[in-house]
């Protein structure tokens, strides 16, 4: 008995059958099966793969040859071993994605940094005669440090039991809002080290964003301090330097992060852009059901399962149901297809194709399109029709044009029977929109074999085509209608296509929305550090701006003097962004699908929003000179 949470690589798994295999019955190059093993201590994968390829050439002289192949299709086909842990099967290559995110997040606690730097050095400079006083008073350099670092990491503290709260919520969000690319997402937490990361993440950015100030009260004068409010002008260049610094920083690493982002959107919108060779897929239902080896006819087999098939057609908002070895996106196996008109050679193995058995309107439930000739029927299949559909690119490959496909013939291995292709139909991006379409087949679901014998399967996919597909009503009468033809059978394996599709985009819809996320902040953060260093710029210039229109300039052109240094300060650090992203947006390029990391619209888009987030963020402080009265502010200091 497995315990209720049991799960096998990715998948919850609810029973598992033990597969018994007769060594009289195994046959050579169908290789359909995947094997897991446990290597013995202290043995590599390497020395695996080697003791496997040093067996693979006895292989034949073990075991024969499926029939109608050829007596060295083996050796042909060049077979080879190709182990891999469990866990890279599992994981794959999330790894580089999370790295990727890692890096966006480490750019947007710097920006965070930069920020909140920029306004503790602000406070700094209001407190300078508060710290000359106690300095003078006898408190130590070495205490006033502590003080100001003790403050800064108690921000930091508190910002990251924030940032704990809100990741709590988030991770709820990823593990059940199906946009996760994870594996395992169910299984990731927050545990010890988690909280021991984000503490020690916290402490470092309180040190990191306390320095700066620490930085400017060490080099004050604590007389000059002491004697009255007023600052040096060299201080003040001093201060204005460093928050310029700070705030250009801050938009240089927010124009990665959006350069990144807006590469992520243009990817997903060249996937979503993508013919997927089926259409509404949110609109198609597919359950899986599987024959008990009781029923032993494959005749009968097929009419029970023609008879499921007539039963959910006669559900309520049903238009077609179709029957398939395997769903859409969800692969399937891959044999050699042979061609008429287009001969390997003697003893040459032909090309693999994708293979599928299909029913009659299997295309009609996906929504698939017909680029030349017609679907099978029913009497075709229950007669034995030679007959068989292709994919447009294998038609293309081999004939030129769909349309030239037409009344060739085909067949699955040298014993068996020459089919005619009465159909081509559109390319179907079996292994996701992100990968090529194969090349596939499609037989009828029975056949005669060499033998003269009918052959089914047994374990087969219904394509369900209904409005109400997803929802647990519809759910609910399938498994009404299926206990209305055999009260044995179970309804297994639940989904929408649309579920798969989804899947297929999870790695670039979860990335994109992360990246978003993160592009967004900091574009807000970069325009909140802009407004704050031209309010704070207005207040200090009070007096300049005074006699600056005592001398008669208007308020627009001292608007427009803030303005442009607000725009100047954001073009800089947008143009030093734009150089870090040549460089930082190739560590993407795995992740972009008909994207260049170099993309003239990302390159040209980004840009312009940071150009109207500065300067909405410079004007909105810089209107605040039409308050100034000269004469107050010529009273003042």
């Amino acid at each position: 008995m497995l315990p209720a949470a049991f799960e096998f690589l990715d998948e919850k798994v609810s029973l598992l059958i033990p597969r018994r295999l007769r060594p009289e019955e195994v046959r050579l190059i169908e290789f359909s099966e995947d094997g897991i093993a446990r290597l013995k201590p202290g043995v590599t994968l390497e020395q695996a793969n080697a003791d496997i390829a040093r067996c693979l050439p006895m292989a034949p002289a073990k075991f024969p040859l499926n029939s109608g192949f050829a007596a060295n299709a083996f050796t042909d086909a060049r077979i080879s071993p190709s182990l891999r842990s469990l866990k890279d099967h599992l994981v794959g290559d999330t790894g580089k994605s999370l790295w990727i995110l890692m890096g966006a997040v480490g750019i947007l606690l710097l920006i965070a940094c930069a920020n909140v730097a920029s306004l503790l050095l602000v406070r700094a400079e209001g407190r300078q005669h508060e710290l000359a006083l106690r300095e003078a008073l006898g408190a130590g350099w070495g205490r006033i440090v502590r003080d100001l670092l003790g403050e800064s990491v108690l921000l930091g503290v508190v910002a990251g039991v924030f940032g704990l709260a809100f990741c709590f919520c988030a991770l709820e969000w990823v593990t059940y809002s199906g946009l996760s690319s994870l594996p395992r997402p169910t299984n990731i937490s927050i545990d010890a080290r988690t909280l021991a990361f984000t503490l020690a993440t916290s402490i470092s950015a309180g040190i990191l964003f306390g320095l700066v100030p620490v930085w400017r009260c060490a080099s004050r004068k604590t007389e000059g301090a002491l004697r009255g409010s007023g600052r040096s002008m060299s201080q003040s260049r001093e201060r204005n330097a460093a928050q310029r610094t700070l705030l250009v920083l801050q938009v240089a690493l927010a124009m990665v992060l959006m350069v990144g982002s807006g590469l992520m959107l243009r990817t997903f919108q060249v996937l979503r852009s993508v013919d997927p060779g089926f259409r509404d897929p949110w609109e198609v239902q597919i359950v899986r059901v599987s024959v008990p080896s009781q029923v032993a006819d494959p005749v009968q087999v097929m009419r029970l399962e023609e008879a499921i098939l007539r039963k959910f057609s006669g559900i309520a908002g049903v238009s077609a149901v179709a029957i398939t070895t395997a769903a859409p996106m969800e692969g399937g196996s891959s044999n050699p297809v042979y061609s008429a008109d287009h001969d390997p050679g003697p003893g040459k193995i032909a090309p693999v194709r994708r293979t599928r058995y299909v029913s009659p309107e299997f295309f009609k439930a996906t929504g698939s399109r017909f680029l030349a000739g017609r679907d099978m029927t029913w009497n075709e299949l229950y007669n034995g029709s030679p007959v068989a559909l292709i994919s447009e690119n294998m038609a293309r490959e081999l004939w030129g044009e769909p349309k030239a496909a037409l009344g060739k013939r085909i067949r699955a291995s040298l014993n068996q029977q020459w089919r005619e292709v009465i159909g081509v139909v559109a390319d179907m991006r079996d292994d996701g929109v992100a990968r090529s379409a194969p090349t596939i087949v499609y037989w009828p679901l029975l056949q005669k074999g060499p033998t003269g014998a009918f052959g089914v399967p047994r374990n087969v996919d219904l394509v369900i085509r209904s409005p109400r597909a997803g929802s647990a009503q519809f759910v609910q009468e399938l498994r009404q209608a299926l206990q209305g033809v055999n009260a044995n059978l179970p309804l297994a394996n639940v989904r929408t296509l649309g579920a798969i599709y989804r899947k297929s985009m999870a790695r670039t819809s979860f990335i994109l929305v992360l990246l978003a996320v993160a592009g967004s902040m900091a574009l807000i953060l970069g325009a909140v550090g802009i407004y704050g260093v031209i309010a704070y710029s207005v207040a200090q210039r009070r007096k300049e701006i005074g006699i600056r229109i005592a001398l008669g300039s208007s308020l627009q052109a001292l608007t427009r003097m803030f303005v442009r240094q607000g725009m100047t300060l954001a073009g800089t650090g947008a143009v030093l962004g734009l150089l870090a992203s040549f460089g930082a947006t190739r560590l993407m390029q795995s992740l972009l699908l008909g994207v260049s990391p170099v993309d003239l619209a990302t390159y040209t888009a980004m840009p312009a929003l940071v150009a109207v987030a500065a300067l909405l963020a410079s004007w909105l402080p810089a209107r605040r000179v039409a308050s100034v009265d000269p004469i107050e502010a010529l009273r003042a200091d």
